[in-house]
């Protein structure tokens, strides 16, 4: 239980960090802008997804399960689009893998969760 517990919230303090941090690099930095406009994106888009990922990180820490469910959803196609999108520009390997990483440490949190959650209503 402990070690479940510290594997929560280890991983979805690195995830809502993160998206906290991109969250703002998204919508300030003007190299992003850049980085939208190379994969094909307008940059209406670039300013919806900093803010989703606001919503995103907080949602995690809430105590619904549905805004979790949400939130683990959402940063999971917005992990798997990520990597996509760099593919499919034939952008380097590096920047194909970090979706996949970034996806791996998410469902490291949402098995952490879901083994949580069960531990409680048993």
């Amino acid at each position: 239980m402990k070690r479940t517990k510290i594997t929560y919230y280890v991983t979805t303090g690195i995830i809502s960090a993160m998206m906290l941090f991109i969250g703002f690099e998204t919508l300030l930095k003007p190299e992003v802008k850049v980085s939208m406009q190379h994969l094909g994106f307008p940059d209406y888009f670039r300013i919806e997804l900093g803010i989703t990922k606001f919503i995103g990180a907080i949602m995690l820490w809430l105590p619904s399960r549905l805004s979790k469910e949400i939130a683990y959803t959402g940063f999971t196609i917005m992990f798997a689009s990520a990597s996509l999108a760099h593919f499919a520009v034939g952008d380097p390997t590096e920047k194909v893998i970090a979706g996949f990483v970034f996806l791996a440490i998410l469902i490291a949190s949402y098995v952490s969760y879901i083994r949580l959650h069960s531990l409680k209503t048993t």
